[in-house]
């Protein structure tokens, strides 16, 4: 089913074109086919159509594989085939992910063996995250334990900004990245709320915090993606880089820990922060979200600034439905078929079921968005149509 551009679909007609997008295309592309039945994993180095080009396992892609699959069950169809997919995966992040010291491989071979040393803090969220998904799901105290003992590992470590790796891109040196803060932020947050554990759950309101106090400017409105250390603002062209999907992602993240505290008050912060973002993200010419703007008149300092990415846009279409279902905000319609319409006629890879990653300005498919990862993984789109179908849910009942 694809969708006819420029018709606003009734709510329940989304909701249904969605569900069959993700159930008809997007998940039979990964599932059950790419999963590593003998050596435990998801093989996540793969072509836009499906190849399989290396049998190595990054394991942020291990992490975000068990987390889809794991809601997939929590919350869209308690099939047991999601859960016993999401077994292997399971294994394969207890039974090898961390070397003696805690730390996380960044990527294994296929029988598990490292293959990469641990150098990014990405892979710690990653894994809590699809972790505790995948505990309440199932009840499995392993992976729960496990995923705690990953909290106590990295947390401190968001404390020193030379302490976070965040390979293959590494934050600029003097610089504080709002990039892992935003998804600790949200990954703690699902954690303390399983486990029941009220520190952990602070502990997210604290980064929620960090964020807006440090990176937001109070006065323009923009999120400055770097700043000096306890949030200061550079006038240099990293400092004056912004990620608008990074915005996007980060402020339905704070409007969920905001919600849960009883903070809704903040709400219209986070709405105008992400209106914000979406205008100067924009590109007027050809359609669609960079992947990077400057906040002043220079470069972003940014891999692919100006490329079209596919997940700046998923994250933005489940934002803007969780925005407009806040208040029902015209703003917030218009912008989500905005971003609709933009998306379904470019992204989708008909022939394939998933979508291509990577487009050039223009909006045309480019040589995969694999130069510094051969990585390819089921989560992004996944999750933004997970989400999408159940904010479409609840604008159904109360309609």
């Amino acid at each position: 089913m694809r969708p006819t551009t420029g018709i606003r679909l009734s709510w329940p007609e989304l909701r249904k074109f969605l569900h069959q997008h993700l159930t008809e295309h997007v998940l039979p592309f990964w599932f059950p086919k790419l999963i590593d039945l003998k050596h435990g994993g998801l093989n996540n180095c793969v072509h836009d159509d499906g190849e399989v080009l290396s049998t190595e396992k990054y394991l942020w892609s291990q992490g975000r594989a068990l987390w889809v699959l794991s809601k997939l069950f929590n919350d869209i169809d308690q099939d047991s085939k999601w859960l016993e997919m999401a077994a292997p995966i399971s294994k394969l992040l207890t039974g090898y992910g961390r070397n003696t010291g805690g730390d996380w491989y960044f990527s294994l071979n296929a029988d598990g063996t490292p293959a990469k040393e641990p150098q990014s803090i990405y892979v710690d969220g990653f894994c809590i995250y699809g972790l505790t998904e995948y505990a309440k799901a199932t009840g499995h105290s392993k992976s729960l334990d496990i995923a705690l003992e990953a909290y106590t590992h990295a947390s401190p470590k968001l404390e020193d900004h030379r302490l976070v790796r965040t390979m293959p891109h590494p934050i600029p040196t003097g610089f504080q990245s709002h990039g892992p803060l935003m998804l600790f932020a949200h990954v703690f947050h699902e954690l303390g709320i399983l486990s029941g554990r009220d520190d952990i759950k602070q502990r997210a309101l604290e980064l929620a915090e960090r964020i807006l106090s440090q990176h937001l400017d109070p006065e323009s409105g923009q999120l400055h993606e770097f700043v000096v250390p306890g949030g200061q603002k550079d006038s240099s062209d990293i400092g004056q880089t912004a990620i608008p999907g990074h915005v996007m992602e980060s402020m339905w993240f704070l409007e969920e820990i905001y919600r849960y505290h009883g903070q809704s008050e903040k709400i219209p912060l986070l709405l105008e922060t992400m209106r914000t973002h979406l205008e100067l993200g924009w590109d007027q010419q050809f359609g669609g979200l960079v992947l990077a703007t400057h906040l002043g008149d220079g470069k972003p300092k940014w891999h692919n600034p100006y490329g079209k990415i596919w997940w700046p846009h998923t994250e933005s279409l489940q934002a803007l439905l969780m925005a407009y279902a806040h208040k029902r905000e015209k703003w917030a319609e218009d912008w989500y078929w905005k971003i609709h319409d933009y998306s379904f006629t470019h992204f989708p890879n008909w022939d394939s079921g998933d979508w291509f990653h990577n487009l050039d300005r223009e909006g045309k498919p480019t040589v995969p968005y694999l130069q510094t990862l051969p990585v390819k993984d089921p989560f992004h789109l996944p999750r933004a149509l997970i989400y999408s179908i159940q904010i479409l849910d609840q604008l159904g009942e109360t309609s």
